[in-house]
């Protein structure tokens, strides 16, 4: 089960800053579940965080502003194609956005080897993605999509599509609130964290947010970066779609015999 976004109106997530309820419709091959996704931060709260996040996003883009005219050259003197990737996202409430991050692979990446999924020494990724990757420099542009009101500087890391259409009536809302730069999760683990783990720990945060937890994670991923812990998913951790589907189906209470 999981959120399908086609046959939605495209206005889907428009008032993100107001709590915003949304009824999403999702689907398995035959069984329709229906999702009400409510931001349960009051409005007050959700203002303040969206006033520092404009604030922090426009100091760090200046203050980051050479280090990423430097990143865009070195790519573009690496390998072909635009310093600057692009590609569709799941934000607050179902709406998808366009996020920017800095190519750290080949181009048409997507379309080769193992597609979606990255490993350590995966050999679409160049040099100098290598390097951007291991210090997170490759998330720098996400800050346009914090100025943009796609993104938060803290929350759940934005997902595709593909990922949010296996998502439990439960794991939708982690929709609820606004995607972030980093979150809870990323610094308890990362992609070496098991799926389901991950957006447990996601669900967690919405439930107990407060601006002491969001500067709490902002430190710790300071920290974070220069271990570079948890890059890559290893041999348990990140999205795994037979996993995850014969995890679910282990869930699904079965018919007595007869």
């Amino acid at each position: 089960m999981g959120l399908v976004a086609k046959g939605h109106p495209p206005d889907l997530g428009e008032g993100r800053g107001e709590g915003l309820s949304i009824t999403s419709t999702s689907s398995t091959a035959s069984t329709p579940t229906t999702a009400t996704i409510i931001d349960p931060r009051p409005a007050p709260a959700r203002t303040l965080k969206r006033v520092l996040d404009l604030a922090g996003a426009a100091l760090l883009t200046v203050m980051a502003g050479p280090l990423l005219a430097i990143a865009c050259v070195a790519i573009r003197i690496e390998s072909r194609g635009s310093p600057i990737y692009r590609q569709r996202r799941v934000g607050k409430g179902g709406a998808q956005f366009d996020l920017f991050k800095l190519r750290t692979m080949v181009s048409g990446a997507e379309k080769m080897g193992a597609g979606l999924v990255v490993d350590h020494g995966d050999p679409r990724i160049t040099r100098v993605g290598a390097i951007l990757r291991r210090f997170s420099l490759d998330e720098l542009p996400n800050l346009f999509n914090v100025l943009m009101g796609d993104m938060s500087l803290v929350g759940p890391r934005p997902t595709v599509q593909v990922q949010v259409a296996q998502y439990s009536e439960r794991q939708l809302q982690r929709l609820a609130v606004e995607p972030g730069i980093t979150g809870w999760a990323q610094i308890k683990g990362r992609a070496a964290l098991p799926w389901h783990e991950r957006i447990e720990l996601d669900l967690w945060y919405i439930q107990k947010w407060s601006l002491r937890l969001d500067l709490r994670i902002l430190a710790a991923t300071a920290r974070l970066l220069l271990t570079g812990k948890g890059l890559y998913r290893g041999g348990t951790g990140g999205w795994r779609p037979e996993a995850d589907a014969e995890r679910r189906a282990a869930k699904r209470p079965r018919e007595p015999s007869r």
